[in-house]
């Protein structure tokens, strides 16, 4: 089934002045982040407290989906909070010139398509950080065209666009008008790869019922519609932190009966997207991080 979303759960826009951008970076580049990640783990307490909103949303989360009880669950939430953390300060750490190992499952999937003539849609998620795969592994066949939210602000949007650059990858900007979807079709068109989030709605409120973690959740029409309009494979990537140094990525086909109607083909890539990020979060709970209610009713 299909609806549309009244409102929109994210902002998208990463949290800070530019200039304390900008000093973050400039720390990255003489401190051991490793010192940082010790000074955050005193401060998410505080960020739990005030954050009342995405803390009632995770508890929550360990609390239904997976059953925790009161206790576990609160330090889950610490977990998840403190891990949230560090994703961002290796992101920061990367825009500082540091390097950071990937190791890959389901890489053939990825290779294939790419030594193929066509385009593809590769769907990412926010479970893991999949922007650090951008700032360590390089295209060198097809260009990517990465979704980006408009509202992010400059300096960020300034930093990944010089470090993705080099590894032949380009933004697109989702801006409230129309010009992201001629410029995803173009794409598609020229054998590119179209890159955007397969869980959150980004530039439309359109979106497909899946049953996901045991209930059903909302995920984003967008990214299915475009690969049944165009006949354009699938693929999801996963990448999750695996240590200070490490990231693992996980590549997973998403693919439907062909022969299905056009809607019954979209709900069936969305519930087969939704099931490869179900099994990633079983595997990595604590790196889900979707700070609202990812699964409220259809009538709120």
């Amino acid at each position: 089934m299909a609806g549309v979303a009244e409102k929109r759960e994210w902002k998208g826009r990463t949290d800070g002045l530019p200039w304390m951008i900008r000093s973050l970076v400039a720390v990255m580049k003489v401190v051991d982040r490793r010192v940082i990640y010790c000074f955050m783990a005193v401060v998410v307490p505080f960020y739990m407290l005030f954050g009342h909103r995405g803390f009632t949303a995770i508890y929550r989360f360990f609390r239904e989906r997976f059953q925790y009880g009161p206790l576990k669950s609160f330090f889950k939430v610490y977990a998840n909070h403190f891990r949230f953390g560090q994703v961002i300060i290796d992101r920061y750490a990367a825009y500082a010139g540091k390097e950071f190992g990937f190791s890959i499952d389901g890489n053939a999937l990825f290779t294939d398509l790419m030594e193929s003539p066509g385009g593809f849609v590769q769907l990412s998620s926010h479970a893991g950080s999949f922007e650090m795969v951008g700032y360590g592994l390089t295209s060198d066949r097809k260009k990517i065209n990465g979704l980006l939210f408009a509202g992010e602000s400059e300096v960020m949007k300034d930093f990944r666009r010089r470090i993705l650059a080099r590894h032949n990858i380009d933004l697109i900007e989702v801006d409230g008008t129309m010009s992201h979807i001629f410029a995803m079709n173009a794409a598609l068109d020229r054998g590119e790869i179209v890159s955007m989030t397969g869980d959150r709605m980004l530039g439309s409120g359109k979106y497909l019922k899946c049953s996901f973690l045991g209930a059903e959740a909302r995920f984003p029409m967008g990214p299915f519609a475009l690969a049944v309009q165009k006949e354009v494979p699938i693929l999801a990537m996963f990448a999750m932190r695996e240590n200070a140094k490490t990231y693992r990525v996980f590549i997973r086909d998403i693919s439907s009966d062909s022969t299905l109607p056009v809607r019954a083909r979209m709900n069936s890539l969305a519930q087969s997207f939704a099931s490869a990020l179900e099994e990633i979060v079983r595997l990595y709970p604590t790196q889900w991080f979707n700070f609202y209610d990812f699964w409220k009713k259809s009538d709120e």
